[in-house]
């Protein structure tokens, strides 16, 4: 990042403030170890449950996740962030996701299952109202949680021409072009009636893509073609070895950076998995305990894995085996309803 040789890297953590969170909190990564030391909080924004740093790392954007639903910036050079400027309505309910695309802020809204491009000017402050929102529509057979749109997750593919959007309402993955700061649908994939996807990862190399389902815990193993942006289902792999105990919600997905791991988190359960990457398939290595309860999304920086246990109230972070993949327990941090972390 641009900065990096100042200061050390930074985690930033969201969290859900009407739960008792701090807001965002900063925290130092300790190279090496990559062990978390807190530095600050910020409560100036209700429920920033998810961040995305702008590519320079010098700007940190955040989801204010209520029912106005608005997205914010931060200026990220010293070890609190400092305002860019008001918040921005999104134009939608609920926004659960963002990430920088194409000079837009993009965000996914679950509450109105739409999503929202807001501009960034060269500064890489937010415009100051959307561009463009385009809304889903449909629904899926499990109620109450499918009776419309619910957009959970938007993101670039890997070659960055087209922005993917996953909806937990519809069991769909829409992959849309970003024309005159809109959003348009260019095609919309079917996955598995009542699946629920809530976040996707791709395999570093782009050839592939993995959707996390939230209602059957399962991960749907996809091909990616980037250049006619399509996606194309092939498998579903469960991410328990068995039977749940009680409820399985699964939450975050990330592939390792060499494309060799693919990890999930799941709530309830309160474990991570761990697949290994086999040419169109997916291997369940194994479980492990999440260091917590309900963990909401996981992300991986360094080797370590991180994750954000909203219920319990800290962020857990993990050494991975370079063989095996799987991740070892380091230690915790308390961050009270945490909800995501972002490593800069």
């Amino acid at each position: 990042m641009a900065h990096g040789g100042r200061r050390g890297r930074r985690a930033f953590i969201g969290s859900f403030t009407a739960a008792g969170g701090p807001g965002i909190v900063t925290a130092a990564v300790a190279e090496g170890s990559g062990a978390l030391t807190l530095l600050s909080s910020l409560d100036g924004l209700p429920d920033p449950s998810y961040l995305a740093l702008a590519p320079d790392g010098g700007t940190l954007y955040a989801v204010s996740e209520t029912a106005e639903g608005a997205v914010a910036a931060y200026r990220v050079d010293g070890d609190k962030p400092e305002s860019a400027g008001p918040r921005v309505p999104i134009n939608g309910n609920g926004p659960t996701h963002l990430s920088v695309h194409a000079g837009h802020v993009l965000t996914a809204n679950y509450g109105s299952g739409s999503v929202t491009a807001v501009p960034l000017r060269p500064d890489g402050t937010l415009a100051a109202a959307p561009s463009g929102v385009f809304r889903h529509t449909g629904s899926g057979p499990h109620t109450p949680r499918q009776h419309g749109p619910h957009a959970h997750q938007i993101q670039s593919d890997p070659s960055g021409r087209w922005a993917v959007s996953v909806d937990l309402g519809t069991d769909s993955v829409r992959v849309c072009t970003l024309t005159d700061g809109g959003l348009v649908l260019h095609r919309e994939t079917a996955l598995r009636p009542g699946s629920g996807p809530r976040h996707l990862a791709f395999h570093p190399d782009g050839s592939h893509a993995y959707v996390v389902n939230e209602l059957i815990p399962t991960v749907t193993v996809c091909r990616w073609d980037a250049a006619d942006g399509t996606l194309k289902p092939l498998a579903e792999t469960p991410v328990l070895p068995g039977p749940p105990d009680g409820h399985a919600y699964p939450s975050g997905i990330v592939a390792s950076p060499d494309g060799r791991f693919v990890w999930t988190a799941i709530r309830g359960e309160d474990v991570l998995s761990t697949f290994a990457v086999e040419g169109e398939t997916l291997r369940l290595v194994g479980t492990v305990p999440c260091g917590g309860h309900w963990p909401r999304a996981l992300t991986e920086a360094g080797g370590f894995l991180y994750v954000a246990n909203e219920r319990s109230g800290d962020v857990a972070w993990f050494a991975v085996d370079p063989t095996t993949g799987l991740p070892h327990f380091e230690g915790a941090v308390e961050v009270t309803a945490a909800s995501c972390v972002v490593i800069g």
